[in-house]
């Protein structure tokens, strides 16, 4: 890992550990954006632009935004204590869940590696030969997200309309009166 990748890491687990640490929601919020914003960021890093948009519209945008209009609309407990106090046997079970997960790490290909399984795939191969012919899009990931997964992208369609319409419903706008 490079330098940066690296440096972006440690930026995202720290923010991380800020919104699972602090007392104060306001800054826990903050936190959480700036938690998003990061792994928004490594998304790039590894090399999937849409995931990383995606991320930091969700993520970093709207749902920020809807935990601090929950907040404006609640009533804030006043605290002096900066930190929230840690249950150190569940902080002891997350590490070594931690731990063991970050062991198969090394069994990984590396990114954008043309021996990984996905590239080498006959889906994969069928999806880069065939997707131009059967459905006219000379963009592959069009071609995929548009043709071949059309009822998933309509699906996800329909789950984002009707977030909306739950968010004017929480929101009391009165569309649905």
């Amino acid at each position: 890992m490079t330098p940066v990748e690296w440096a972006v890491l440690a930026f995202v687990l720290g923010a991380a550990l800020a919104t699972a640490l602090l007392r104060d929601v306001l800054a826990s919020i903050i936190a959480f954006a700036a938690y998003s914003l990061g792994v928004a960021v490594i998304w790039l890093l590894l090399r999937a632009p849409d995931v990383g948009l995606t991320e930091a519209a969700v993520g970093a945008g709207v749902t920020t935004v809807l935990f601090l209009l929950t907040i404006a609309k609640t009533v804030r407990p006043a605290s002096d204590d900066l930190f929230v106090d840690v249950d150190l046997t569940a902080a002891g079970v997350s590490a070594l869940l931690v731990a063991t997960l970050a062991t198969t790490l090394s069994a990984l290909p590396p990114v954008g590696s043309s021996s990984t399984p996905v590239a080498t795939s006959r889906v994969t191969n069928y999806y880069l030969e065939n997707a131009y012919t059967e459905t006219g899009v000379e963009n592959v990931v069009t071609a995929v997200l548009a043709a071949y997964r059309g009822f998933d992208t309509l699906g996800e369609a329909v789950v984002v309309f009707a977030a909306l319409i739950g968010l004017l419903v929480v929101l009391d706008r009165g569309v649905l009166a």
